[in-house]
């Protein structure tokens, strides 16, 4: 008998069928951020980014410096991570030997991206850069006082949006256009409205060309503050909430963008009933807006258990978003996107009928105690085994394969 076996076993106990959560665990895809890779640094340039609240702490060796280069990391990655996942890539990381600006990106310019990803059998992602640009040193684009810097940022988001759909058509799955931009104020401004209203019309007016569903999806993505923004931030969680009702866009939630108080898992249930699709980007904010890399930590598994109790998986696409140049750039995303799995697993593992039950009898004492003991069954069997189903390494094997990687890369200046 295995350990897988024994486990099994356990589970069965307590009416929890392990092969089930497995199998469900298969279908769902991670979209992992490009971004993690090169320190958000990207492919328009080779000098780094400036502006928009955007940095990554540390220069670890082994930073990818072209598009081959990280495509070379995320496969390797993509090796260690079990299941059929996607790539979350960003505008500023086009493929190509133009340097058009962000107002004259074309598919072209991403169509080697395209080509690997369906070598790879992995979807794509999308997302418009409304940062690190000369037009947006003021942390001002779609909301800017000026009408030029408008157009041209509402040029970028159209160009981007007509990029994802076509990404979505070529591969045959919905690319996801995330849509965030920094815009706001360090003091207090004035006319908060004006502002929002520059917004609201700005996104209107990108988002008026229709495209098929089954190619694109838009999202509109809020933020509590940023560097630079700290007295207001345009596109609240409150501007995106009632934008995407009205709109019928999907929601942006990123664990990194509200108060270290709040919790994101319980916004899921509560802005589900009004917005038909949610996205999520997964992150660690160890201090507000941080972007660590994802622990298996409370925080994450109240956020997978959320999705499972709630019946929510089929309608939210989870993504993630950290970066850490202190540590190995493929060690992150690897344990990142596991521990992500690990959280999904340990929500599937859950006897609901049974909870739910004692929680609709009141009964809160069986529901205490079972969520207690719970906790003392074998999970980390179950994932061994979902790692052995589909041949990724765990353990110190994966610890060794993942340093011997790290050592390959190190000499990139």
């Amino acid at each position: 008998m295995t350990s897988y076996d024994t486990a099994r076993a356990q589970f069965a106990e307590w009416g929890i069928d392990t092969d089930a959560a497995l199998a469900r665990l298969k279908t769902i895809p991670i979209s992992m951020h490009c971004w993690q890779g090169d320190d958000v640094v990207g492919f328009e340039t080779r000098s780094g980014i400036s502006g928009g609240g955007i940095q990554a702490t540390g220069n670890h060796p082994g930073r990818a410096r072209t598009p081959d280069e990280l495509r070379a990391d995320l496969e390797f990655a993509y090796a260690m991570i079990p299941g059929t996942h996607r790539l979350n890539l960003h505008a500023m990381y086009l493929d190509s030997d133009e340097s058009p600006d962000r107002d004259a990106l074309e598919y072209r310019h991403f169509a080697p991206w395209v080509d690997w990803a369906r070598d790879q059998r992995i979807g794509l992602d999308f997302n418009p850069t409304f940062f690190a640009h000369v037009k947006a040193d003021d942390n001002l684009t779609l909301t800017h006082p000026d009408a030029g810097i408008r157009a041209f940022w509402i040029e970028h988001g159209r160009r981007s949006r007509e990029i994802a759909a076509r990404i979505g058509s070529e591969l045959g799955s919905p690319a996801i256009n995330n849509i965030w931009v920094p815009d706001g104020y360090k003091d207090t401004p004035i006319d908060r409205m004006a502002a929002r209203a520059r917004l609201e019309a700005s996104l209107d007016e990108m988002l008026a060309p229709e495209h098929d569903a089954a190619t694109l999806r838009d999202a509109v993505e809020s933020k509590l503050f940023g560097i630079g923004v700290e007295a207001c931030t345009v596109g609240s969680h409150e501007f995106y909430l009632g934008y995407a009702i009205r709109n019928g866009t999907v929601l942006c939630l990123d664990m990194g963008h509200f108060h270290p108080t709040e919790s994101v898992a319980d916004k899921l249930s509560a802005c589900a009933l009004s917005v038909d699709e949610l996205l999520l980007h997964v992150s660690r904010p160890m201090r507000w807006d941080s972007d660590h890399v994802i622990l298996l930590n409370d925080d994450i598994q109240a956020v997978a258990n959320e999705l499972v109790t709630g019946d929510l998986l089929d309608r939210t696409h989870v993504g993630l978003d950290f970066f850490d140049a202190t540590i190995s750039r493929t060690a992150a995303w690897i344990i990142g996107t596991r521990n992500m799995q690990k959280a999904l697993l340990r929500a599937l593992l859950q006897p609901l009928d049974t909870l739910r039950d004692a929680e609709t009898a009141l009964d809160f004492t069986t529901r205490f105690t079972w969520t207690e003991e719970l906790r003392d069954l074998p999970y980390g069997a179950v994932w061994a085994e979902f790692c052995a189903q589909a041949d990724v390494p765990c353990g110190q094997t994966l610890i060794a394969q993942m340093a011997a990687y790290q050592a390959s890369v190190a000499d990139r200046g």
